[in-house]
Order: structure tokens, then C-alpha cells, then sequence
């Protein structure tokens, strides 16, 4: 996988310079804890915005209501979910794949009155809307496909308003709460600001070679292995994917499909596309 297997890697040192290294490294570690404890209590003193607490979604049951999704918690995060409709699964967004492959347990946000869910937009960035209900289906069978549980809707009913002023198609993160029947929101986010939701990224950051994706700085040499959300192949190898077309699949597919999953949507397409292979 590495472009230069067994060469590059730090230096070697002994046990009490590494030490004093690390404490050096560490002290920068907590400032940026404590900035980000900062910022958190900035945000729970942001204002709010009154949203339409009847905001028509599409659930398993047919037509509910935005409230009807705080599943009578009195908040809510919704992670807005691209899509390609009538495209095949490998085709789908791996930026949303990797996003909701980290969503497990959600025991921890039900005990703090917190409910999670899947808006699915019916749309991506490059590709206009098609029929609601259709591309809702199709979205119903690739959760099931990858083994998700979360709640799951399609917010593309009233996309417009829910999004107002960003731009649909792209994934968001988006937090409300409710007073009664009355619905607010409170923060949003975009774009990186979706690694709230990931742990797989976290724990790179935490080895010698980091995400190994090219943008990073590294020093010389150390393994640039492209987008890590997307691969040509599964296990053993994991081959990368260096080209900026839709080739490969979400990496986490590889491991359904080694599984014997299907991974059939009901779509019509065969798996080309003339768009950017990039969902965000």
C-alpha cells in the first residue's frame, strides 16, 4: 500500500528524549482541549432560529413532520445525507458512508434527551432531484445494505426551507431544539466540521503516519496513500484510490460485500458517471 514500504519512519531516540518530546507535544494537546472546551461553551450561548415545526420529511411509515423526528426528545441532530438518485451503490457518497459508519451507540444521546437521525436529501451536488419517494427507497435499501439502524427520513420534501441560505446536496450537521411544539435551530456545520461524527480519523492523527492523504504536512517520504473514504479494494490490500474519478467504492462496502451482502438499490444505473467522482 505504502509508496515506500519499510523506508520512511521517525527517528529513533532514547526513552527520556522521547519523553520530553512527547511533554513538549503535550502541553499543546491540552491548550487545544481547553480552546475547544471554549468554543463548545461559545456555542451553547449562540442564539436560535425558529424553523417550521411541520416541515414535511418522508419516514418507513409514509409522511411525518420534523417534530414527529425529535421522537419526543427535546433535541435533535440531523446529519443531512447525500445522494446520487437512481445511481448504484458504489456510486454513492463516501464522505456520507464514512460519516454514518461511525454512528453507533446511540444509548449516550438518548440519556441527555438527544435524538439522531438521517434527513436524506434525494440529491447530491452534482445531481439534480428526482422523485421523492423513489429515491427515499433507494436510500431504505442502501441503510440496510451497510447495517445502519439510525432513524432514517428524506428531508427532500422541504429541502429549501430546512437549508435555507446553504447549499443542498452538500452534507450538513444540523442541531435543534424543542419547546413544545415549537422548533429551533441552534448550530450547524459542513464540510470537516462532520469529523465530530468520526473516530476513524481521530485514532490516525494519533499514529506516525497520520491519515497519509496528500494534503497533510508530513515529513518527506512518509506514505501518501490518496482519500481514505474510497478505495479500488478491500482486505487484505486496501488498495488506494489516486484518481479523481467515481472508481472504486466507499470503503466501507468492501467489507458488506466480503459479507455477501447485497448491495442492489432498484437503481437503474450500471456504475459510470460523467460527473466528478467527489461528493463533496
Amino acid at each position: 500500500m505504502s509508496e515506500n514500504p519499510g523506508k520512511a519512519q521517525p527517528s529513533v531516540v532514547d526513552r527520556a528524549d522521547f519523553e520530553r518530546q512527547l511533554a513538549e507535544l503535550r502541553a499543546r494537546e491540552k491548550a487545544h482541549t481547553r480552546e475547544g472546551d471554549a468554543i463548545a461553551a461559545a456555542r451553547r450561548r449562540l442564539p436560535m432560529v425558529e424553523v417550521a415545526a411541520d416541515s414535511p420529511l418522508l419516514g418507513p411509515d409514509g409522511p411525518t413532520t420534523l417534530l414527529d423526528a425529535f421522537e419526543g426528545r427535546r433535541q435533535l441532530i440531523a446529519y443531512y445525507f447525500m445522494w446520487w438518485p437512481g445511481r448504484p451503490a458504489a456510486e454513492q457518497c463516501e464522505g456520507c458512508t464514512w460519516v454514518m459508519s461511525h454512528v453507533g451507540e446511540l444509548a449516550y444521546l438518548h440519556s441527555r434527551d438527544i435524538t439522531f437521525a438521517v434527513f436524506c436529501q434525494g440529491r447530491n451536488t452534482a445531481y439534480g432531484f428526482a422523485d421523492a419517494r423513489t429515491s427515499y427507497e433507494e436510500s431504505l435499501r442502501y441503510r440496510a445494505f451497510m447495517g445502519w439502524t439510525m432513524p432514517w427520513y428524506s428531508a427532500q420534501p422541504s429541502l429549501e426551507s430546512l437549508l435555507t441560505g446553504r447549499q443542498p446536496g452538500l452534507f450538513h450537521l444540523v442541531c435543534y431544539l424543542r419547546d413544545g411544539d415549537r422548533v429551533f435551530e441552534t448550530y450547524w456545520t459542513e464540510r470537516r466540521g462532520a469529523e465530530a461524527v468520526d473516530y476513524s480519523y481521530a485514532l490516525m492523527d494519533l499514529t506516525a503516519f497520520g491519515r497519509q492523504e496528500t494534503w497533510e504536512d508530513s515529513p518527506a517520504g512518509w506514505p501518501r496513500l490518496g482519500h481514505a473514504t474510497r478505495t479500488l479494494g478491500g482486505a487484505p490490500d486496501w488498495p488506494p484510490l489516486r484518481e479523481e474519478r467515481p472508481i472504486g467504492r466507499p470503503t466501507a462496502q468492501w467489507p458488506r460485500i466480503d459479507a455477501g451482502r447485497s448491495d442492489d438499490l432498484g437503481t437503474p444505473g450500471t456504475g459510470s458517471t460523467t460527473e466528478s467522482g467527489h461528493c463533496h
